[in-house]
């Protein structure tokens, strides 16, 4: 099986069209045409893991996040991004990323995350089509049995194996109807105060982003990595899935750059 065969089944589950205008989702670095002789599973590309891609043997890195974000004006060892980029290159690795386009579609990054925390009766959150393919800004569920919300932030930073959980004053209500958005996800509090959940979850957002929404709905915020990581298992079960022959690793480098002390 082709490289090409790879990306288009990734496409195929999460068609480009549904990334957003910033994005720059799809294939970043390489051709396509070459046989593929494993794929590295990622949610960054580091000089790491385009390391572990050519120890492990494979030839194809999908990632979530792209590597190729903002206009490239030169290739030299200036920075990260360009040594991977001359490094994929040297090594024949293609490199493709999966990003707000899986984010959306039905059955991605938001619906894995709804998954991991165990909601019942998924709906997208700002529903909209293309095509055959249905797609939102995030997702809602339901609690399998109501938490109070020290017990909700509890089991989300337990789940999410975050560091701490950023979160508004603790909600004087029964958490039942939660709404998912990873990554950057403030842009959908509104939504999911409008679809009536009683908390947000999201992975990152800014400090007057909080504001306003006290007793309102419960803010759980995790960390941008934190919320996205299950992306890695995600992609897995795609290629598993559309192609099976395909050998897939999932990397063993954590590219999260934020600690916490």
């Amino acid at each position: 099986m082709k490289i090409k065969d790879v990306t288009s089944a990734l496409e195929c589950f999460a068609p480009l069209p549904l990334q957003e205008d910033y994005d720059n989702a799809g294939l970043q670095v390489g051709l396509t045409e070459a046989e593929v002789s494993g794929v590295l599973l990622c949610l960054d590309v580091t000089e790491a893991t385009v390391c572990e891609a050519k120890e492990k043997g494979c030839n194809m890195i999908v990632a979530h996040h792209p590597l190729i974000f903002r206009k490239l004006r030169h290739i030299t060892s200036e920075d990260y991004v360009q040594r991977c980029v001359m490094d994929a290159i040297k090594n024949d690795i293609t490199i493709v990323a999966m990003h707000t386009n899986l984010d959306s579609v039905k059955g991605g990054v938001n619906n894995m995350i709804a998954r991991k925390l165990g909601l019942t009766d998924v709906e997208m959150l700002g529903h909209r089509t293309l095509g055959d393919t249905e797609a939102g800004v995030g997702v809602t569920g339901n609690m399998a049995e109501p938490l109070t919300a020290e017990d909700f932030i509890a089991k989300v930073k337990t789940v999410f194996h975050a560091g701490c959980v950023m979160t508004n004053e603790p909600l004087r209500r029964p958490i039942r109807k939660v709404a998912v958005c990873g990554g950057s996800g403030a842009f959908a509090l509104q939504q999911a105060v409008e679809a009536g959940a009683d908390a947000f979850l999201t992975g990152e957002m800014h400090y007057h982003e909080y504001f306003g929404r006290e007793q309102q709905i419960q803010i759980a915020v995790t960390g941008h990595y934190e919320s996205e990581q299950f992306t890695i298992s995600l992609l897995e079960e795609i290629i598993n899935d559309r192609c099976p022959e395909v050998r897939t690793v999932q990397t063993e480098t954590c590219t999260n750059p934020i600690r916490y002390y």
